[in-house]
C-alpha cells in the first residue's frame, strides 16, 4: 500500500474512531469539496441529497443559528479569530432537528493572501446539547422549588412571629426581641423603655356590642399604636387580648411618655366603627417603664411597666404612668 493511501486509511480510523467528518469548502466557489458524508448519512440523506455547495447546507440549518454561524465564519474571514467554531441545527431528513457543530481553518492564509481553502471538522453535539437542555430545566424546576421554600418559609415565620388579628407581632416575638434589646442596651449602655397599652372597658364592648366589635375595636388601637412609632426600630405587639406592648430601643422616659400620652389623645380622638351604622369612643391607658439598675431581665422591665399600667387604671383610666416616685 502506498505511504499516501496509507496515510489516508489512517485519518479515517482515526476520524471514525472520534466520531469526526472531515470537510473542506472552497471559498472561492463556495463548493463543497469533499466531506460530511457522515454527517448526512447520520441525519438520514442517502448519497444523492449531500450538500454540494455550502449553500445547501445553510438551507437545512435551523434559522435561528444561521446569524451566529455566519458571523462566526465573517470573523474567522477577517482573521478576527484564529480558528473558526460554531455549533448549529441541522434538519435531519425525518424533519427532526439535530445538534452539531464545526471546528476548522482557513490553510491556505499568507501575508496579504486570505486564502480559499476552508478546511474543519464537523462532529455530533446532539447528546450533550439534550443533557444541557435537561439539566437547564432541572435548575429553573430547583430555582422555582428553592423560591416556593422561600415564600413558605417566610410565611410560616411570618404566621410564627404575626398576630393573627391584628398584624402586629405576637407575644412570642415580643419576647424574644425583648431580650435582645435588653442585653444590647445593656452592652452598649443604651436607653430602653416599653409601654404596656390595655384599651379601657373592654369587657363592655364584648359584652354589649358582640365579639365582631371587639375585634375592630383591637384593630383599630393596633394601626393606631403601629403609625405612632417609628418603623423597623420600634417593636408593637399584641401581647393577649386587649394588652399591646410597645417597645423603644434607644429612648429615655421623657420621650417614652410623650410618645404614650400622644398615642392616648390619638386613640380618644378618633372613633371606631365597629359597624356600618356605629360608632364608639375608645379610650386607652399606658404604664412607660425604662431600664432601671434594679432590672436583671426585660421580665424585669416588664413587671415595672405592668406596675404603672395598674397605676393607670386605678387612677381612672384613658391615662398615662410612668415608674412610682
Amino acid at each position: 500500500m502506498e505511504e499516501e493511501a496509507l496515510y489516508r486509511r489512517r485519518l479515517d480510523l482515526a476520524l471514525e474512531c472520534s466520531g469526526l467528518d472531515l470537510w473542506e469548502n472552497d471559498l472561492l466557489t463556495g463548493e463543497v469539496i469533499f466531506g460530511l458524508d457522515r454527517v448526512f448519512s447520520d441525519l438520514g440523506y442517502d448519497k444523492s441529497e449531500s450538500a454540494g455547495y455550502v449553500d445547501d447546507i445553510f438551507s437545512l440549518m435551523h434559522p435561528d443559528d444561521k446569524p451566529a454561524v455566519e458571523q462566526a465564519i465573517a470573523d474567522h474571514l477577517a482573521a478576527k479569530t484564529e480558528r473558526y467554531y460554531s455549533e448549529f441545527r441541522i434538519r435531519a431528513k425525518s424533519g427532526a432537528w439535530a445538534w452539531y457543530a464545526n471546528y476548522g481553518k482557513i490553510l491556505d492564509r499568507e501575508g496579504d493572501d486570505p486564502g480559499h481553502r476552508f478546511c474543519g471538522v464537523c462532529f455530533n453535539l446532539d447528546v450533550k446539547k439534550r443533557q444541557e437542555e435537561e439539566l437547564q430545566g432541572l435548575n429553573a424546576k430547583l430555582r422555582e422549588q428553592n423560591a416556593l421554600l422561600e415564600r413558605m418559609n417566610a410565611e410560616l415565620h411570618a404566621l410564627a412571629t404575626s398576630d393573627s388579628l391584628t398584624g402586629l407581632r405576637n407575644r412570642r416575638y415580643l419576647l424574644k426581641t425583648g431580650e435582645d434589646e435588653f442585653a444590647r442596651a445593656r452592652r452598649l449602655k443604651h436607653e430602653l423603655a416599653l409601654l404596656l397599652i390595655d384599651i379601657d372597658w373592654f369587657k363592655r364592648v364584648n359584652d354589649t356590642l358582640g365579639h365582631v366589635a371587639g375585634d375592630e375595636v383591637i384593630r383599630a388601637v393596633a394601626r393606631r399604636c403601629s403609625d405612632g412609632t417609628r418603623a423597623h426600630v420600634d417593636t408593637v405587639g399584641r401581647i393577649g387580648g386587649e394588652e399591646f406592648a410597645i417597645l423603644l430601643p434607644t429612648v429615655g422616659l421623657a420621650e417614652a411618655l410623650e410618645l404614650a400620652d400622644r398615642l392616648r389623645l390619638e386613640v380618644a380622638r378618633q372613633p371606631v366603627a365597629v359597624t356600618a351604622e356605629q360608632s364608639i369612643n375608645v379610650t386607652i391607658s399606658t404604664g412607660v417603664a425604662i431600664l432601671a439598675p434594679e432590672c436583671q431581665s426585660f421580665h424585669d422591665l416588664m413587671l415595672l411597666s405592668d406596675r404603672a399600667l395598674y397605676r393607670a387604671k386605678n387612677a381612672g383610666r384613658n391615662t398615662v404612668c410612668g415608674p412610682a416616685a
